[in-house]
């Protein structure tokens, strides 16, 4: 199989489970919005436990059943695309946090059509 290797962006956007935009998860409303971008993609985790600016732990267990379990979203683009998104975000997140990372990226793919 080829590879392509290239340098990019990793966007990470730690937000709440229960965190809306007009009734949407705000996690899917920012899905749409990278999707809508033409962004590489976007990979939603939700977390198992955690906690953020409260201090309040969200957790799984069934014992203490959270509705607010952290959600990361992953995007890895190019710096160019990533800006793109950055405004939007600034709009619709009230709360959370925001890291940029630089990435080398491995992309493994069928073989290119020969023409």
């Amino acid at each position: 199989m080829p590879k392509i290797s290239c340098s990019a962006k990793r966007l990470r956007i730690y937000i709440g489970e229960s965190d809306r935009i007009k009734g949407k998860p705000l996690y899917h409303v920012i899905v749409e919005e990278a999707k809508r971008l033409d962004m590489a993609g976007a990979t939603v985790i939700r977390g198992i436990e955690g906690y953020g600016a409260n201090s309040r732990i969200h957790t799984a267990n069934l014992l203490a059943l959270s509705n607010d379990l952290p959600i990361i979203i992953e995007i890895v683009d190019s710096e160019e695309y990533i800006n793109k998104l950055m405004p939007i975000l600034d709009l619709l997140l009230k709360e959370g946090m925001v890291i940029i990372d630089d990435v080398q990226v491995i992309k493994y793919g069928p073989k290119p059509v020969k023409e």
